[in-house]
C-alpha cells in the first residue's frame, strides 16, 4: 500500500469532514483508500469531542465507485478476505454511535453510492447523479447496498436502481427518499456542515441508540453479500464485464 492517504481531513467545531481525495483516479474507493477510511472512523469514533461526521469527494466528484482495475480476487477465500475488510468500513459507519452526513457533488457510483447511503442525511447537488451499475459488471450490489438502500426507498424503487442499472439525478433520487437535500451545485458540503451542527446539539446517546436499532439486519445482509460476491468474482460474466468496462465497449454475457 501507498504510504500516502487517499484522504483527508478538517475539523469544524465538534464536526469532522472526511474527504476521499483521490480526484485524478475521480476518488475510487480503492483498498487504500477503504484502509485509510477505517482508520479514521475507527479513531473518530473513540473521540468523545466529536459529535457528527461528514463525508464528502474532493474535486467535485463523490466517489465513481470500487477500483474496477483492483477487482481481481483469485479465488473464493480471496474474495471474502476483499469483503472482511471493505465490511468492517460499512459497519463503522451503519453502525456508528455519531450521525453521518454525506456531501455528494457529481457522481457517486456503485459502492460510492453506497458509502453516500450508508450516511444517515444525504446531502445532493443539485447536478449529482447517481447509478447502482453492478449488474453491467456481472456483480451483485455490494457495500451494504441491498441492506440500506431498501430501507431507505423501499423496495420497488430499491429493484428498480439495482435490477435495471440505469443513472438517475438528484431530483429522482429525493423523490424517492434517497437523497434528503438537493441544493445548488456547489453548496453541498455547506448545507452538510450545517446538518451536522444540528445533530451536535442533540443528545448523544439516544441518537446512537437509535442507529443501533435501525442497523438490526445488516450483519446478515453483509454475510450473504460477502460469500455471493466472492462466488461472482469467479464467474465468466464477471470477467466480461470487467473487461468491458476497461475497454469502453458493451459487454456480452453468457450466463456463466
Amino acid at each position: 500500500m501507498s504510504s500516502m492517504k487517499a484522504i483527508s481531513e478538517t475539523r469544524h467545531g465538534s464536526t469532522v469532514v472526511v474527504t476521499l481525495d483521490q480526484p485524478a483516479r475521480k476518488n475510487a474507493l480503492s483498498m487504500q483508500m477503504r484502509l485509510d477510511l477505517i482508520e479514521a472512523f475507527e479513531r473518530i469514533e473513540g473521540d468523545a469531542s466529536v459529535r457528527a461526521v461528514v463525508v464528502t469527494g474532493a474535486a467535485g466528484t463523490f466517489c465513481s465507485g470500487g477500483d474496477i482495475s483492483g477487482m481481481n480476487a483469485a479465488d473464493f477465500a480471496n474474495g471474502r478476505e476483499r469483503f472482511r475488510v471493505t465490511h468492517k468500513l460499512v459497519r463503522l459507519m451503519v453502525e456508528s454511535a455519531k450521525p453521518y452526513v454525506a456531501a455528494v457533488e457529481g457522481w457517486a457510483a456503485g459502492a460510492g453510492m453506497g458509502v453516500a447511503i450508508c450516511c444517515d442525511t444525504v446531502v445532493a447537488a443539485a447536478d449529482a447523479r447517481f447509478v447502482s451499475p453492478f449488474g453491467k459488471l456481472g456483480l451483485v450490489p455490494d457495500f451494504g447496498l441491498l441492506h440500506v438502500l431498501p430501507r431507505r426507498v423501499g423496495e420497488g424503487a430499491a429493484r428498480q436502481i439495482f435490477l435495471r442499472g440505469a443513472a438517475f439525478g438528484a431530483d429522482h433520487a429525493a423523490k424517492i427518499g434517497m437523497v434528503d437535500e438537493v441544493v445548488p451545485a456547489g453548496t453541498a458540503l455547506e448545507r452538510a456542515l450545517a446538518i451536522a451542527a444540528e445533530y451536535a446539539e442533540a443528545a448523544p446517546i439516544p441518537l446512537a441508540m437509535v442507529k443501533n436499532y435501525l442497523a438490526q439486519g445488516l450483519a446478515d445482509a453483509l454475510d450473504w453479500e460477502r460469500n455471493t460476491q466472492s462466488t461472482m468474482f469467479l464467474t465468466a460474466d464477471h470477467a466480461e464485464g470487467r473487461d468491458a468496462f476497461i475497454g469502453k465497449r458493451k459487454p456480452v454475457f453468457t450466463g456463466r
